[in-house]
Formats: C-alpha cells, structure tokens, sequence
C-alpha cells in the first residue's frame, strides 16, 4: 500500500506483507459494495463504515512508516490524520452530511497529494500511484466543492471510491505476492549455487 524501494531483503520484507494489501483491498471493496447497494441506510452507519476503513487504513500506513524507505515521514502523516478522521467518523459527533461529507473529502484530498508524494520519491510503479492519487483527488474536490451534497450521492460516491480503491488494493497485494515468490526464489537458488 504504501510500500517504498529498498535493497532485496527490503522488497522481501515488504512483499512478505501482501496479505496486508489484499486484506485492506477486500474491507474496502466490502465496505464500497455495502453503501452503493444500500445507500438509503443512515448517515451514522456510513460514517462508521468509513470511519472504520479509513481507521484501518491509518493504521497500516503507521506501521508501513516504520519499515524501510525515504518516505516514511510522509506515510506516518497520513497514517495519524487516518486514524483521526476514522476514530472522529466512528464516534460521530458530528450529525450531518456537510460534515460527515468535508471530513471525508478533505481526507481524500490528503490521501491524494501523499499518494502523489509517494509517486515521485519511490518511482516504481508512478503511474498507477499517479491515477489512484487523482481518483482520490477527484472523489475529494467533488465532495469538497459541494459540501451540502445530498445524502446518497454522498454515500454512492464514497462506495464507488472504496470498490475502485479495494481493486486497486487486491491488484497490489497480488503482485507483492508475486515479486515475494520472485525474490525468495532467486535468494534460493544463490543459496544453493554458493
């Protein structure tokens, strides 16, 4: 999710965790598929939907900030406004969709420009990162610029932006799972020939 570059025992370490990716991927695409198909249900239970994958997500990022790379400041940022947001969208003081809807679009628009941040120190894999960051940017501005946004565009909004974030994620943690099986085979083999 939030990996960086490194030396082969750090894109070992890293792709060890693709379950991470994967698992983030299905609560998201869960998370999305439960608001569009049902997005009549109450703002509070949308709020805890997304507070608790943006939780979650937070999470992730705090402890992916602690591994190796450049980027691990940015990453831990954006780990601690998750866990913010998720825990502020989870409790829910707040009562209505202007303010459930600002908390979320300002999020997403902080996910993005780290997301874009991310995408230029580490190189690999830029213009996925670059067009995952611009949904997020997209779904933020959107929500951000209307924030009176009716209840249901709102919540169908938010549900498509998890799917496609979710696939997104699935996508990830599958190739991590890949590039770990590549780099334990090649440690494997120099084992051998040595």
């Amino acid at each position: 999710m939030y990996e960086r570059s490194g030396s082969p025992q750090d894109v070992a370490a890293i792709a060890g965790a693709w379950w991470m990716a994967a698992l983030v991927g299905l609560l998201s695409i869960v998370a999305g598929v439960i608001v569009v198909v049902k997005p009549s249900n109450s703002l509070a239970t949308l709020a805890v939907i997304t507070g608790v994958f943006i939780l979650i997500d937070g999470i992730v990022a705090i402890v992916s900030a602690f591994g190796p790379g450049e980027n691990a400041g940015v990453v831990a940022i954006l780990g601690v406004v998750s866990v913010i947001v998720g825990i502020l969208l989870i409790r829910h003081p707040i009562s209505g969709v202007t303010a459930v809807a600002l908390l979320l679009g300002i999020w997403l628009i902080a996910a993005a420009v780290v997301r874009v941040v991310v995408a230029f120190e580490v190189g690999e894999h830029r213009l996925r990162r670059l067009l995952v960051a611009a949904i997020l940017a997209i779904a933020g501005i959107v929500i951000v610029s209307d924030p009176h946004i009716g209840y249901t565009t709102l919540a169908l909004i938010v549900g498509i932006g998890f799917i496609a974030y979710g696939v997104t994620m699935m996508v990830l943690g599958l190739a991590l799972r890949t590039v770990g099986h590549a780099v334990s085979n090649e440690t494997h083999r120099g084992a051998v020939a040595t």
